[in-house]
């Protein structure tokens, strides 16, 4: 029955665009042509449909739409909330708080801001990937004026108490800004402006049924954001360029109804990882799962005595997409899995598979047949 079966299991890498979404997408290239900038009939056609966008990602968030603003997707989203913020603050202070399993899009910037003299601090996860509010607290100084913390883990689905960061801030009297990169985290596990009390959140499209290209970063009153990219009165006058109007219409449209799914999907998807780790654990001897699965949409495995490369390579040939670690490092072995203190042979047997509203229990029993049978059919890694 599963001859020429597809199985996508690589959702934290990216997802399909939904058809509501496409749709929203063409009608926006066809009738909603004009720059929202024009001030004639067509431009306010476009406008119009700029602020619905904006309207559908604030109330995601649970944030005024005044508060959001439209990146061309997280990694710019994150780059303009570290390196516009921290800028800004030098003179109050110039340490950072961040964590060792942060995305690139993250700790690159840091490293940037490091080399101008910020000192940052990384603060390493526990034993189930994240980062304890004591560990976060005990790193808090004076003179912390920035910390970054994701939401939720994109190799492992380990979300982060996010409210209690920003609660040891306000109890010690801090000005510390708190951003948090949360694409893992937007439509797939309920949370808010208000319950993580993050000041700057960044969150993107393709993590969701949209397209890729575009995100938002949430920025709350008491920041005055500056601009990372110049040249136009876009975005209230703080970015720059022509608004990408399709791509926004896309995300729009993928988050609203996202939102308005997210009390179903959560547990369908929940029950379907639940279902697929009990049958590894039934069908493959030795198999070892990472972290305890905050976010279901994540499941981390591991077969130690295996290279992951030689297992996808085999799941590809099958059908079966997932990745190993981080789809965004090419090769190198995940910074997440080694700040987690596992052993090289965990790490290097690992997988992650990630599923998507769209993903079924045929599928689960597709992959976890096809592993079984590469598990044995595989040489061993002497």
């Amino acid at each position: 029955m599963h001859d020429s079966m597809n199985v996508y299991f690589d959702n934290a890498a990216s997802t399909v665009v939904r058809d509501e979404a496409v749709e929203a997408m063409v009608r926006v290239m066809k009738d909603g042509f004009g720059n929202p900038s024009s001030m004639h009939a067509y431009g306010r056609r476009a406008k119009g449909e700029l602020e619905n966008a904006r309207k559908s990602v604030a109330s995601a968030l649970g944030a005024r739409p005044e508060n959001i603003y439209f990146t061309s997707g997280g990694t710019e989203a994150d780059n303009w909330a570290i390196l516009r913020v921290c800028d800004s603050l030098s003179r109050k202070g110039r340490h950072i708080i961040t964590s060792a399993i942060e995305h690139s899009a993250v700790l690159d910037p840091l490293r940037m801001l490091e080399s101008k003299g910020f000192e940052v601090t990384y603060l390493t996860p526990d034993n189930n990937g994240r980062i304890p509010v004591d560990v976060f607290s005990a790193a808090l100084r004076e003179d912390t004026v920035f910390a970054s913390i994701m939401l939720v883990n994109n190799e492992i689905g380990a979300v982060n108490p996010l409210s209690g960061y920003s609660h040891e801030i306000k109890r010690r009297g801090l000005d510390t800004i708190l951003h948090s990169d949360a694409v893992q985290g937007l439509c797939k596990i309920p949370f808010s402006v208000k319950s993580t009390g993050a000041d700057l959140i960044s969150v993107s499209s393709h993590k969701l049924h949209g397209p890729k290209g575009i995100g938002a970063l949430y920025v709350s009153d008491k920041i005055k954001l500056t601009p990372l990219i110049l040249g136009g009165s876009q975005e209230r006058s703080i970015r720059g360029g022509t608004e990408a109007l399709p791509a926004i219409a896309g995300f729009g449209e993928a988050v609203r109804l996202g939102y308005i799914e997210l009390d179903v999907t959560t547990p369908v998807i929940s029950n379907l990882r639940q279902y697929t780790v009990d049958s590894l654990k039934t069908q493959i001897p030795g198999i070892k799962f990472i972290g305890e699965g905050d976010s279901p949409f994540i499941l981390c495995i591991s077969l130690p005595s295996y290279k992951s490369e030689v297992l996808m390579n085999y799941l590809d040939g099958e059908g079966i997409y997932v990745s190993r670690s981080a789809a965004c490092k090419k090769g190198a072995r995940s910074r997440t899995l080694e700040a987690m203190l596992l052993k090289n042979d965990i790490i290097d047997g690992s997988l992650r598979i990630s599923f998507s509203r769209y993903s079924s229990r045929n599928e689960a029993d597709y992959f976890v047949q096809t592993l079984k049978k590469g598990a044995e059919t595989l040489l061993k890694v002497k």
